[in-house]
This record gives C-alpha cells, structure tokens and sequence, in this order.
C-alpha cells in the first residue's frame, strides 16, 4: 500500500509496510478520510526528522503550541526489529514519552520522515554499547518499581541485610532478563545503510517504523532544511494533503 503526502515543497511517495498492519492500516483510514489534509509539518529539525499529523495544526496561528493533538487512542507498538529499521527515509510513529507510556503505544495520528545523519562504524559501536546500558538501567528501575513497596517496609525496618540481598537479586534479575531479551547490535545491513545513506540509529526499537519513502526523498531534504522558530515549528507553514495511492 502506498500513499502520496502533497505538500507546499512537493510530494512525497510512501510504501506503507504490511509488517505492520495496526499502523498500515489506521493511516490509510484517516488518510481516505481527508483526516491530514490541510496538517502542517509542524515539528522540523535539521538532521533529524520532520513530523506531522496533528489536527490542532490545522489553520493554526503562529506561536500556538502543537503536538498534542490527535484521535482519542493510541495504536499498540509494533516492532519489527531489526528487519525495519530508522533509515533515512523510514516513516514512524510518534508517541509520549517511556515515563507516561511504559507499552511505547503509538500516537493514533501523529508520524515523522526520518533525515537524520550518516554514522562512522565506530560511533555505531559506542552507540551499542550505550544502548545496552540503557536497556539494563531501564530493566532494573522496573523491578524496582515493582518491588518498590517491600524495598520501603525494609527501610523502615532499617534491615539493611535485607535491602543489600534484594539489590542483588533485581541485578541478578535484570541480567538475566536482558540476557533473554538480547542486547541490541546493529546488523550488518544497519551498519551498511547508517555509515552510507544515513538515519537515526538511536531511536530504534524505541519507536514504531511502519513505512518508508520511494519518492521525494529531495522533498523531506527540503523540509528539514526549512528555517524554523518556537518548537521548531517552520518560519512558513508547510501544508499537506494525503492520498491513498492504487496499488
């Protein structure tokens, strides 16, 4: 399934992929219901991506804060990983940060084109090592949430025995379950497509990737190179009109 994204700079083609049928699915919906039409790309940075698919940007004035906007649900994660992946070009799905959406539900309308920037093959294997060390911090701040009320009935106890035993545990735990879930390593299709074309490494597996651009990837350049002021919403507005395209 493809869909053309019309916009003031052009257009931009993109192929939907049926990996992810929820997020394939749900934009053809809102695209054949006219939903995008008249958006702004109200979110551009350079290097990085630009986003749109919030209604409130629609005839919105200047200076009005954006990006809140959208349907009343949120469209559960679907992660296909490593297979798709933030090049260049990827459509993903916007969504609320890990502390208030612990499942990474994406935004029922919100989407960003991934630019980003090309990677040496050094900064991919820091950038493993970093993410690794995230996943652990992230598994074990869990845990400790989970155990949060035992952890305070042994403060209280001042049972520091106690406490050390169950810190050693959740970190016997965590290795484990990290262990189980596979520490993140960039393919070598990744390292191939991240050190030539370019994209966001850092955000995979952290946001849905359900499409990728075929043609106009000249028009996301221009976009992203737009001058942009408050919340880095474009200095001149940058509209859009989605259609569905025949297969």
């Amino acid at each position: 399934m493809k869909v053309q994204i019309h916009t003031s700079l052009g257009d931009i083609v993109v192929r939907l992929y049926d990996e992810t049928p929820k997020h394939r699915d749900n934009f053809v919906k809102l695209a054949s219901e006219g939903y995008f039409d008249g958006t702004l790309f109200h979110r551009v940075i350079k290097d990085f991506m630009i986003q749109g698919g919030d209604p409130d940007s629609k005839g919105a004035p200047a200076g009005k804060n954006l990006g809140t906007g959208g349907p009343d649900y949120t469209i559960p994660a679907e992660f296909v990983y490593p297979q798709l992946f933030h090049k260049r070009g990827a459509l993903s799905a916007a969504r609320t940060s890990d502390e208030v959406n612990p499942n990474r539900e994406s935004s029922g309308s919100q989407f960003y084109i991934v630019w980003g920037k090309q990677y040496k093959p050094g900064e991919l294997k820091q950038m493993e090592r970093q993410l690794a060390m995230q996943q652990e911090q992230g598994v074990f701040n869990r845990l400790v949430a989970e155990n949060r009320p035992k952890i305070m009935d042994l403060r209280r106890k001042r049972d520091q025995a106690a406490l050390q035993e169950l810190q050693d545990d959740l970190i016997a735990q965590t290795h484990a379950i990290c262990a189980e879930q596979g520490t993140m390593k960039f393919t070598d299709e990744q390292v191939k497509v991240y050190t030539t074309l370019g994209g966001t490494p850092f955000l995979d597996n952290q946001y849905t990737v359900f499409g990728e651009v075929e043609e106009g990837l000249d028009i996301v350049e221009q976009i992203q190179n737009v001058a942009t002021g408050r919340n880095d919403r474009p200095v001149e507005d940058v509209s859009m009109q989605v259609t569905v395209l025949e297969d």
